[in-house]
């Protein structure tokens, strides 16, 4: 009788303590934040998602009350950012906004990743689409693709790219692929970075996300050949979609999404989730991001993964159609 009564004590002892633990973690959650937050964008300054996290962090820092941070992380695609909120504390002040697109190529491309994208992050909301842009310097005599491939087959054309393995990539080996194209690819560590020697006329194409792209065309230092969506977009209705000159079902784009690291308080991604989902559909925000070419997307945590996961797949295919492996 002794020893079952001391067992029941040591177990009542341990429900009392978990009991205690949830409660503390409850309560946490409920008062978070109360300190600063930090947005880890993984690229350059100037990008999609550097431009989306610059819009969202003022609303969303008088929305909580709290400092919010935008600090550029770039390096390996993505990847060194990611893996640097993907290993910081799961408490909801270390933030990851990406392009969730190259998140999900990520593992398709590289041999080994310092962190696997599905288990250690957990999606918040995507919030916006916007297509990629098929752009050249004005310099490049071409007004369609059917011209521009033309002259890649008469002597390869410097094609510039976020990095090897990026999205830009491999939208780019798809049509290459598609209408036997030669482009010589030049990685660079962001979209800004590519678009701005493209507009100096380092590199002739350039496809990248119509956020990032889209001043550069309506300023004439870039000239936009095609559109990677499935229609046409208000913005620029009389450029025809790279699926109408030839290349069938072909789009592209970048999808921007705050993750948190996976462990963090469900509490805590939902209050997230609320206000970001309220501040992105704010008339103020998306009339910013329609202007610039952007699709306001949201979705819930469960939508997030699931998203996740057919990108994935997707992106699993093209990768190894087109070879495209990093060590």
């Amino acid at each position: 009788m002794q020893f079952t009564t001391r067992k029941f004590l040591q177990a009542s002892a341990a429900l009392g303590l978990l009991a205690a633990t949830g409660l503390a973690g409850a309560q946490s959650a409920a008062n978070w934040p109360t300190k600063p937050i930090r947005i880890i964008v993984p690229y350059t300054p100037g990008g999609s998602s550097d431009i989306i996290a610059r819009i969202i962090s003022q609303p969303l820092q008088e929305a909580l009350k709290q400092t919010v941070i935008v600090e550029n992380k770039p390096g390996a695609n993505g990847n060194t950012g990611s893996d640097m909120v993907a290993k910081a504390p799961a408490d909801g002040y270390t933030l990851l906004m990406c392009d969730v697109g190259a998140l999900s190529i990520s593992p398709s491309v590289y041999t080994k990743l310092p962190f696997d994208p599905s288990k250690d992050l957990k999606g918040v909301t995507m919030l916006a689409y916007s297509p990629h842009l098929l752009v050249v310097h004005p310099s490049v005599k071409a007004n369609n693709l059917k011209e521009l491939v033309a002259l890649s087959q008469a002597g390869k054309m410097d094609f510039a790219i976020t990095a090897i393995g990026s999205a830009p990539h491999l939208a780019g080996v798809a049509v290459e692929k598609a209408t036997q194209a030669k482009w010589e690819y030049i990685p660079y560590k962001g979209g800004s970075q590519a678009l701005s020697d493209t507009v100096a006329g380092q590199t002739q194409v350039v496809m990248n996300g119509m956020l990032a792209t889209l001043p550069f065309v309506q300023s004439g230092k870039l000239k936009v050949l095609g559109v990677s969506k499935a229609t046409r977009v208000p913005l620029l209705p009389e450029v025809p979609t790279i699926a109408e000159q030839g290349v069938k079902g072909f789009e592209s784009g970048t999808w921007q999404g705050i993750l948190a690291p996976a462990g963090t308080p469900q509490a805590v991604v939902d209050k997230l989730q609320a206000e970001l989902t309220r501040i992105i559909r704010s008339p103020e925000v998306r009339s910013r991001l329609t202007a610039q070419g952007a699709e306001v997307y949201t979705m819930t945590p469960t939508e997030f993964k699931t998203f996740f996961e057919k990108e994935r797949k997707h992106w699993a295919t093209v990768v190894a159609e087109g070879k495209v492996k990093l060590d």
